[in-house]
């Protein structure tokens, strides 16, 4: 239930708070007094998008802030529970709309997402409005608003959910038989390709190490040339140093024997010695291996290029073509096994096809039996808000297989979709004589209106929220028709809350609470207020939706003698 609603900075509403009641709550007003922007409120409060346009002028942000007491059983605390949410009777969700567009979400005080609002409001509160005259139209509803009625909605999800088990189980099949069409190609292709890549013979890093030969072959002239003089100027040459090394090594020696103090130096001068003979080897081995090969060269050159066509074409490294040799090995392996992939595959969709005809056949047979009941109940709920002789009936319409996308979605000629192998509409014949023609043809405002009201009304003792918000419920009626709708508004508050607005005394004279809602002019400035209204307000207040803006002696007793039958002073 819907316990308070606050509003600030919201269009030409800056501060406003509302609180709610059980039993049918009435909200009267001025046209442009700002009743649909409260609704739009309590519309992104339940989700609906939300722009920076909505922010009042000269605001920064608007921000929007509803209570609800949930049952114990609620879905929605079930919802938040879930998502790690403390279990409590009461929710508060709060939505921050700035300028900049980041808009906020709060459920219960901490930030929440879009996805958890929708989710935490999808059965707490409707609103019947335009909106929902549009969806009635759209014939795709109609089958919805059955299963609803007939309790049919799990049986619709297993259909569902098998619908959508089948659909990538046929997009692989027709993977599967593109590829057995073009099996013998693919397996050429993939065996040319694993022959190249086994006759090219490569190994590991063999790219880097044939580019380090290359570069040396390249420079073998200067490699040659450098190591040679560095043998001459450390070994070879006179006065080489090695052999001034071993001079300074036997007086060093010769003066130890004074001094014990030069020893130390004496033998490390005669280990560098030694340590430049091993790099005079070391240089000697180097330049024996110098290789002046040009052929050698050529080799190498043709190598790599070999090399890089390969890493061109099979992923750009040497690792990526061994990875891609072992693709191929899995792909042929595949393919050899190709036809029994497909066999399997058809096997599997030919259970899961029969599984979801039985369930098509099951929910068409309940569908039927409840279209009936259907037909029947609104009939006697539109003939009592003065739609008399008004037939009602709905009727199936198979869908055609060409709509399908595949013969595993199809019986004969009938398709199979996500809810089931048939369409519903509503059509209606509200005056005698007239055929039945689709609702979405031939229904007025005002028979929209009722025909929603009998909906809700029916469905009053199934999942239909907690809170129900009317607006133009009394689009296009009056009179004797006003006081029916009043009065099953008034019926359906017995069952639910109720919120109405209506400019019809005949309907807001039923409300068991009744808010006004005004706007004022101050300092060149709009602002919408709201109050609650006395018994003697309401007098006031029904006099004017008789009589207008003149009230007069015998409006305030026609809207007296209204009110006494349903309120007590």
């Amino acid at each position: 239930m819907l316990s308070e609603l606050f509003i600030k900075n919201f269009a030409i509403i800056d501060d406003l708070s509302i609180r709610f009641s059980d039993g049918l709550t009435i909200f009267s007003g001025e046209t442009g007094a700002g009743k649909s922007i409260i609704i739009n409120a309590v519309n992104l409060l339940l989700g609906s998008r939300a722009s920076a346009k909505m922010i009042r002028t000269g605001a920064e942000s608007a921000e929007l802030e509803a209570l609800f007491h949930l049952p114990e059983n609620s879905p929605a605390r079930r919802v938040l529970a879930s998502h790690g949410y403390e279990d409590s009777e009461e929710l508060l969700i709060r939505r921050i709309i700035s300028a900049n567009n980041r808009h906020k979400i709060y459920v219960n005080d901490r930030l929440a997402t879009m996805q958890l609002l929708t989710s935490v409001t999808d059965n707490l509160a409707a609103i019947s409005g335009q909106h929902e005259h549009q969806r009635l139209l759209k014939e795709s509803w109609h089958l919805l608003i059955l299963d609803q009625f007939a309790g049919l909605i799990s049986l619709r999800n297993e259909v569902y959910q098998c619908y959508h088990e089948i659909i990538p189980l046929i997009q692989k099949l027709d993977d599967l038989q593109n590829s057995s069409q073009q099996q013998d190609d693919h397996i050429e292709l993939l065996t040319y390709q694993k022959q190249e890549i086994d006759d090219a013979g490569i190994t590991p890093e063999e790219d880097a190490l044939l580019k380090e030969e290359l570069v040396r072959l390249k420079h073998a002239e200067m490699l040659y040339q450098t190591v040679c003089n560095g043998v001459e100027t450390l070994y070879s040459a006179d006065g080489a140093v090695t052999e001034r090394i071993a001079e300074i090594c036997k007086s060093l020696e010769k003066a130890a024997g004074i001094d014990p103090a030069l020893s130390q130096s004496s033998e490390a001068l005669a280990d560098i010695a030694v340590r430049i003979e091993d790099v005079t080897d070391q240089l000697r081995s180097y330049s024996d291996s110098i290789s002046f090969d040009d052929q050698r060269l050529e080799e190498i050159e043709i190598r790599l290029d070999l090399l890089t066509r390969l890493k061109r074409k099979y992923g750009g490294s040497l690792e990526s073509i061994f990875t891609y040799r072992h693709k191929i090995e899995q792909d042929l392996s595949d393919l050899e096994n190709l036809s029994t992939a497909i066999a399997d595959t058809e096997k599997a969709l030919e259970t899961k096809k029969d599984h979801i005809v039985k369930l098509c056949r099951d929910l068409f047979e309940k569908r039927r039996n409840a279209a009936d009941e259907l037909s029947r109940r609104i009939e006697s709920e539109l003939h009592s808000l003065k739609m008399k002789n008004t037939r009602f009936s709905v009727v199936f319409e198979e869908i055609p297989a060409a709509q399908t996308p595949s013969p595993y979605l199809c019986v004969n000629q009938t398709g199979i979709s996500e809810t089931g192998m048939e369409r519903a509409i509503f059509m209606i014949a509200p005056n005698p004589g007239e055929e039945l023609r689709p609702l979405s043809a031939i229904a007025s405002g005002g028979e929209l209106s009722r025909v929603i009201l009998g909906l809700r009304a029916i469905m009053a003792d199934t999942d239909t929220p907690s809170t129900l918000i009317f607006d133009e419920v009394d689009a296009g009626i009056g009179g004797e028709v006003a006081e029916m709708v009043g009065k099953k508004l008034a019926d359906l508050s017995r069952l639910h809350q109720v919120v109405c607005i209506t400019h019809l005394a005949q309907i807001a004279k039923f409300g068991d609470h009744h808010h006004k809602i005004s706007k004022e002019t101050h300092a060149k400035r709009t602002r919408t207020l709201i109050e609650e209204l006395s018994h003697e307000d309401r007098v006031e207040e029904t006099a004017r939706m008789i009589g207008g803006a003149e009230i007069t002696p015998t409006t305030r007793k026609h809207a007296r003698e209204m009110l006494a039958s349903f309120i007590t002073p």
